[in-house]
C-alpha cells in the first residue's frame, strides 16, 4: 500500500504508526536498578521487565562449581519493554545507552519498533491516552 500512496501524503496516512514506538532493550541484570532510577528521574512513565537468557556476540562462558568447569551457553540479562510516544523516544534511548553502557561486550542493544494500536483494557481507552 505504502507504493501507492505519494511520498510527500505517507506521513498523513501513516502518523499514529510513527507516532508510537516500543523501545525493546536488552541489559545487564546488574543495571536494571540505575536504568529504572534514571528513567523515573526523566518522567518515563511505566515499563515492563523480563529475565532472559541469551547470546550474542559476548558467547558465554566457563565457571567454576565445586571444583567442575562447564560452560554456561545463555547468558542472563533483564529485558526492558517501554511505550513511548515519539517525541521523548531521543531521551529514553539516550538515558538507557548513557546509564547501560560499560563499553565491554554484553552491554546489549536497544530495539524500536512501531505501535499499530494500544488500548487499556479497564477502560477502553486507546493510543496515547492508554499510556
Amino acid at each position: 500500500m505504502s507504493d501507492i500512496i505519494p511520498r510527500c501524503l505517507r506521513k498523513i496516512f501513516f502518523k499514529f504508526e510513527r507516532d508510537l514506538k516500543l523501545v525493546t532493550a536488552i541489559l545487564r541484570p546488574e543495571n536494571l536498578d540505575k536504568v529504572r532510577e534514571a528513567l523515573c528521574d526523566v518522567d518515563i512513565p511505566g515499563m515492563t521487565v523480563t529475565e532472559v537468557k541469551g547470546f550474542g556476540k559476548q558467547k558465554g562462558h566457563t565457571e567454576l562449581y565445586r571444583g567442575t568447569e562447564f560452560t554456561v551457553e545463555f547468558v542472563h540479562k533483564v529485558k526492558l519493554e517501554i511505550a513511548i510516544s515519539n517525541k521523548n523516544l531521543d531521551l529514553l534511548i539516550n538515558t538507557i545507552s548513557d546509564i547501560a553502557r560499560s563499553g565491554k561486550k554484553g552491554d546489549g542493544k536497544i530495539f524500536v519498533t512501531d505501535i499499530e494500536k494500544v488500548v487499556r483494557i479497564r477502560t477502553g481507552e486507546t493510543d496515547h491516552d492508554a499510556l
